[in-house]
């Protein structure tokens, strides 16, 4: 379950641009992946339960949009140093992308 953000706090997140870079299955969990994104500046990792939506092929190279500065969580063993933005509908889950070129890193206002 997501924790719940209060209106107030939205200020206060940052939110971005990231570009996948690479895919790999989690070693401890069969619905999720390891994604490495680049945020322009600095790379991270990331564990997204997204792997029965995408395949690792669909998500390279794919600019998501993310947040950027929660508290780092270890996810069955894997350190998640940010949280996608996705959509679902029962158990079909969309990620959120943009919609031209921008550059990794930039900032959603």
């Amino acid at each position: 379950m997501v924790n719940k953000i209060e209106f107030k706090d939205w200020q206060n997140l940052d939110i971005r641009v990231a570009e996948i870079l690479d895919v790999q299955d989690h070693p401890n969990a069969d619905k999720l992946y390891v994604i490495k994104i680049n945020l322009g500046e600095e790379e991270r990792t990331i564990v997204a339960g997204i792997k029965n939506n995408y395949t690792k092929e669909e998500l390279k190279g794919k600019k998501i949009i993310v947040f950027t500065n929660l508290e780092p969580a270890v996810l069955r063993g894997v350190k998640s140093e940010g949280m996608l933005f996705a959509a679902s509908e029962g158990d079909k889950v969309v990620l959120l992308t943009v919609d031209k070129d921008i550059s990794p890193g930039s900032k959603i206002s």
